[in-house]
């Protein structure tokens, strides 16, 4: 594509995930979605197609943008968001004296060190996040080239051009700074369907953890605990959850093991935080996102068990579906993802 001629047209945010794809266009200017879409995925065939060759992820793409979209997209030029789980994102700190060449250097020493897979495997990068008068602190990522590849050809295929990648949570943290006071230091939990991804937001994302459990997690153990179908569960936990109903105690008991790990696993990343990154800084908020989240009562929870202000994010007042027809409010919150890769500013791609 010329660049001159599609550089101020928006970019699109193709999120892929492994119960899911999303598709979105935000024009920047105003903050108004333009188009969006969204479609479920076999998460075993998704599995499959990540790590082979990526012909389920291309017809699933395909099927997304012939029916399942709203609105209007402008431009074939995305950037598109891996699943967190499977990038791998640290944090190292190494004396300021070492730049350039030396730096990535230190940076493949990480990776090397605590990646399971080669380094000729690999596509690597890092960000600076933090410098003073002593050391240098960067966030690493490094995906198998395998995953990138995958998705690149299926987005290709289904007639789209790929002009940047990164992990969900990166995609999060952007928009959470531009619509939820993310310039505070943060704790990001990102809550989807199959596992949680935690993050620490202090102007970037500085440390990252998470776990296998999810929004389908949750449903699971209310199903279990009140003998209940899977559909009933689910209504109970997005309309009922931990608030006030004649439900309450049992559904809190129902969730109570899955919520207590993602407790322990946010305070293990704050203590990491706090404990080894140059410059941290008071956490000031807990902001909950992901398909996930839309459990009311949530945002105390977290707040009772980490002494923390905690709420559900809601980017929604400030970025508008203006005259869209909106995805159902209990939907909501699986479009945080995509809505901040598609707020990528064009210049920022052809600078």
């Amino acid at each position: 594509m010329n660049k001159y001629f599609h550089k101020d047209q928006p970019i699109l945010g193709l999120d892929i995930s492994p119960t899911s794809i999303k598709i979105m266009s935000v024009d920047t200017r105003k903050w108004t979605v333009l188009g969006y879409g969204s479609i479920d995925v076999d998460p075993s065939k998704m599995q499959q197609s990540f790590d082979s060759d990526g012909a389920y992820i291309a017809e699933q793409i395909g099927i997304l943008l012939d029916k399942k979209t709203v609105g209007k997209f402008h431009s074939n030029d995305v950037i598109m968001g891996l699943p967190t789980s499977r990038t791998y994102l640290r944090s190292v700190t190494v004396p300021r004296k070492i730049r350039g060449s030396t730096l990535l250097d230190a940076i493949r020493l990480e990776a090397e060190q605590y990646v399971p897979i080669a380094l000729n495997q690999l596509y690597l990068d890092y960000e600076i996040t933090n410098e003073d008068d002593k050391n240098t602190t960067a966030l690493m990522c490094a995906v198998a080239q395998k995953i990138v590849d995958n998705c690149v050809l299926a987005a290709q295929k289904a007639g789209l051009t790929v002009m940047a990648i990164e992990p969900s949570i990166l995609a999060v943290a952007r928009l959470l700074k531009a619509t939820e006071e993310g310039e505070l230091p943060t704790v990001v939990v990102d809550m989807g369907p199959a596992a949680t991804d935690i993050a620490i937001l202090d102007k970037t994302i500085k440390v990252t953890g998470g776990l296998t459990t999810g929004g389908n997690t949750f449903t699971l153990a209310i199903a279990d605990k009140l003998k209940v179908s899977l559909e009933k569960a689910h209504q109970l936990k997005v309309l009922n959850g931990l608030s006030t109903s004649p439900k309450q105690k049992q559904i809190a008991e129902a969730l109570d093991a899955d919520l207590k790990k993602i407790v322990q696993e946010v305070k293990k990343v704050i203590r990491y935080y706090t404990e080894r990154i140059d410059g941290a800084k008071k956490i000031e908020q807990v902001i909950i996102v992901g398909g996930g989240s839309n459990i009311p009562g949530i945002g105390d929870y977290f707040t009772e068990n980490l002494v923390i202000a905690s709420r559900v994010a809601s980017p929604w007042q400030e970025l508008d579906f203006a005259k869209l027809p909106q995805p159902a409010r209990q939907f909501k919150a699986r479009y945080l993802t995509v809505a901040g890769l598609a707020s990528v500013k064009p210049e920022d791609i052809w600078k």
